[in-house]
């Protein structure tokens, strides 16, 4: 009978030995041949009627790999059954030597493969950690920003005569050339768009009263400043910080100029807006978008609260891999095999990955989390829902039961949907069990934070 010997061979790497004996294998190949021989078509021979020499000369050998291995693998797995040790993916065969197996001289075998074990570890207590809830208190101010911005993309854009307003589009083309406005041979030359108000003040002023056809030159460094600067330097090839780029002229001709009328703030665009909500009046309109953009910044305050609990259990949580193990994992284990060059190079991110693969399926074990049909099918619901959007469906959504109902029928959704589901579960539990300070910071702070750190 097949055995299996195990033994340490490193930090949560063990080896496990395969022994088989000629009686566990070679009854399954004498079978295997006899088969073979009542179906094989050889040319000369009847069907059935081969002789059991010819028919183990011409296939013997593969079918005797074949069992012997068969039989390895059904005792690897019967173990791991059996003895369930908590490990990574799959065993990896050690370099077992192949040439040993001869069909002309059956024997006993071993076979050895290696597996790497995960770690014990504990999670940190997270009523003790010290955690900051970023607040966005929205004013006046970023009210009235965001209402302009609305309105402008709302507007209708025109095309004045001549500049006269800080939000003028100006249609104009760069060309490279020296102080007097002579086009440098082999030189920059570049179509673009850009708002009055992204140029100096002293240059605005200049520019005011131009029209389409006039042009002026002008040093880069002395027409636009700070990130303005740096974004005219990239847009025209340079590198946002290069200083001698930065002090090249340019004639810029004035193409087209364009204006967006900002929107009427009448019903129709309240109703555009929030469509089925009524609004008849600015004050509506103002609070209804206050309460949106509030919603909207207090969920990007809970987002950089779990951004800073990902973070704290993945720093304060002490983990030990068995790194041999998975690098030759990562050698074997994707679509394409690598180098183990290439397996080292992405080890620092796999193991954090791994790591909070492993906190997570721990937090969600213990205790209870769970997604159950129901909830995996309203989750789909709003998922349709939200697709359509405001699109008018009709008063009938009998339809929308049936649909939900095939969807739950695809592996790949469902298993989506859970993800999204048990991860937004796992946050809200782990916030549930802290008690973080709130500090005021303003919408820029915030979205700084939050550019930071993605995951």
């Amino acid at each position: 009978m097949p055995t299996v010997e195990r033994e340490n061979i490193g930090l949560l790497t063990d080896k496990l030995i395969v022994k088989i004996k000629k009686e566990d294998y070679f009854p399954s190949f004498e079978k295997k041949l006899k088969e073979y021989s009542k179906t094989a078509n050889i040319p000369g021979f009847r069907k059935g009627m081969v002789p059991a020499g010819m028919i183990k000369k011409m296939y013997g050998a593969g079918i005797f790999n074949e069992e012997v291995l068969k039989t390895v693998e059904k005792q690897l797995y019967s173990y791991l059954n059996e003895e369930k040790p908590d490990i990574f993916a799959q065993p990896l065969p050690l370099e077992n030597d192949m040439s040993k197996i001869d069909l002309n001289n059956p024997t006993d075998y071993d076979f050895g493969f290696e597996i790497g074990l995960k770690p014990v570890f504990e999670i940190p207590d997270l009523a003790k950690a010290k955690l900051t809830m970023h607040l966005v208190d929205i004013t006046e101010d970023m009210l009235n920003e965001e209402i302009n911005r609305m309105q402008l993309k709302a507007g209708k854009m025109t095309e004045p005569e001549v500049i006269d307003n800080d939000e003028n589009v100006l249609n104009v083309l760069f060309t490279e050339s020296d102080k007097d406005g002579v086009a440098v041979e082999g030189g920059i030359s570049k179509e673009n768009s850009v708002l009055l108000k992204y140029f100096t003040p002293k240059m605005q002023k200049e520019l005011k009263g131009k029209k389409a056809g006039d042009h002026i030159v002008f040093q880069l460094n002395k027409t636009f400043e700070g990130d303005k600067l740096a974004m005219m330097l990239e847009d025209l090839g340079f590198e946002k910080n290069d200083e001698e780029a930065a002090k090249k002229y340019f004639k810029l001709d004035i193409v087209k100029l364009g204006l967006v009328e900002k929107r009427e703030m009448d019903e129709a665009f309240f109703n555009e807006v929030f469509p089925g909500k009524n609004i008849q009046s600015a004050e509506d309109f103002r609070t209804a978008l206050k309460a949106e953009m509030e919603t909207y910044w207090s969920s990007q305050s809970r987002n950089q609260l779990q951004d800073q609990l990902y973070h704290l259990l993945l720093d304060e949580t002490k983990m030990e891999f068995p790194e041999s193990f998975l690098k030759r994992w990562l050698q074997t284990g994707g679509d394409k095999p690598k180098t183990a060059e290439e397996a080292e190079q992405e080890f620092p991110g796999f193991s954090n990955q791994l790591k909070w693969t492993l906190i997570s399926d721990k937090l969600i074990r213990d205790n209870n989390l769970d997604v159950n049909n129901e909830e995996l099918k309203e989750q789909m619901k709003l998922e349709v829902m939200r697709y359509f959007g405001q699109m008018n469906m009709g008063e009938d959504m009998s339809w929308l039961d049936s649909y939900i109902d095939r969807m739950m029928k695809d592996e790949k959704q469902v298993d989506a949907t859970y993800r999204r589901l048990i991860t937004e579960k796992l946050f809200g539990w782990m916030e549930s069990q802290t008690k973080p300070k709130e500090k005021k910071v303003t919408a820029d702070e915030l979205a700084a934070m939050q550019h930071n750190h993605q995951h």
